[in-house]
């Protein structure tokens, strides 16, 4: 039998770090998957978790946990995909590397989970960003960086890790106004600029001035980079702060995903084709950006009043009378 532990090192050192170049959400992600696994593993098999060996994954145990996330957990559906993602990912990572327990690992692999339901996109309309971006007063410091990071975010689309990731050299604020960030599989892009967000960025790369471009271009008040989480309370914030000058924002979960959702609605509304849109968020594949079309109901609206009504008989068109169609014309 294998031993588990030094292939699951190998795993996250060689396969995932070295050989993929996983970002640190892809890792954290995975690792916190492989934490609840073997603790779930150790108390039901009475072994250490350096103790495990493959064979004792198998796909009665793998299953178990999947429900142990469900119903003990509370986990989403969603969630417990995303856990029997890594746990797949890792035997097939083994199955080249333990062949002595193909039988074992093949099973595994064959594992499905519950289809998930998409929800539908939520994004804010522009009085509500303008209501956001109104919400931080620009007293402080904090209120400076948090209105200059909300511009960027409901401008851009950038991703929450693409967003805290930010450093200053990465910012062009000449002809060609854009941000460089690094997204999903270690892929750089370059995402232009408006006119206003390069004016509030401006404004606040004046006070950061004698900052090193590698420092971080929304940092915390110790200077260090903004974890996710402080971000996601800031949005929460600001936009619970909006609520009272627009009311319609209480009634949606604001978060930085969907300021990504926003900008990519926006872009949408003013005529951008979706492949184009997919390269400006930074998808791999252009069907990801079909969703947004499902999520524009004016888009089905204007393709409605294009449609003949069910209620109306079908003819040949006739051309209306010289004189009405003289004062219809005036």
């Amino acid at each position: 039998m294998t031993s588990l532990a030094p292939l699951l090192e190998a795993f996250f050192t060689k396969r995932l770090i070295l050989e993929r170049r996983a970002s640190p959400a892809t890792i954290d992600s995975y690792r916190d998957a492989f934490c609840l696994l073997l603790r779930f593993a150790s108390a039901h098999l009475g072994k250490a978790p350096s103790d495990l060996d493959i064979a004792d994954l198998d796909a009665p145990l793998i299953g178990a946990f999947l429900e142990h996330l469900e119903t003990e957990r509370g986990n989403s559906a969603r969630t417990r995909n995303s856990r029997l993602t890594a746990v797949r990912s890792l035997f097939r990572y083994a199955a080249v590397r333990a062949p002595q327990d193909g039988a074992v690992i093949q099973r595994v692999l064959t594992m499905s989970g519950p289809r998930t339901i998409q929800s539908p996109v939520a994004f804010l309309t522009k009085t509500e960003v303008d209501a956001l971006l109104a919400a931080p007063d620009q007293a402080t410091w904090a209120s400076r960086r948090d209105y200059a990071l909300l511009a960027v975010a409901a401008q851009t689309g950038l991703r929450l890790s693409e967003l805290t990731g930010l450093h200053r050299g990465d910012v062009h604020l000449g002809p060609g106004a854009h941000v460089r960030c690094t997204g999903k599989g270690r892929k750089e892009r370059a995402t232009p600029l408006t006119t206003s967000t390069v004016a509030v960025l401006r404004a606040w790369m004046s006070e950061r001035q004698g900052a090193p471009v590698t420092a971080p271009l929304f940092p915390s008040s110790r200077g260090t980079q903004l974890s996710p989480d402080a971000v996601q309370r800031l949005v929460g914030k600001h936009a619970c702060a909006a609520t009272k000058k627009c009311p319609s924002l209480g009634r949606k979960k604001v978060t930085p995903h969907t300021l990504r959702h926003t900008a990519a609605m926006r872009l949408l509304e003013a005529g951008v084709d979706t492949s184009v849109i997919a390269l400006w968020l930074g998808h791999e594949r252009t069907e990801t950006t079909q969703i947004y079309l499902h999520a524009d109901l004016g888009i089905k609206e204007r393709a409605l009043a294009r449609t003949t009504p069910t209620d109306v008989r079908p003819g040949r068109y006739r051309p209306p009378d010289p004189l009405l169609a003289f004062l219809e014309s005036l």
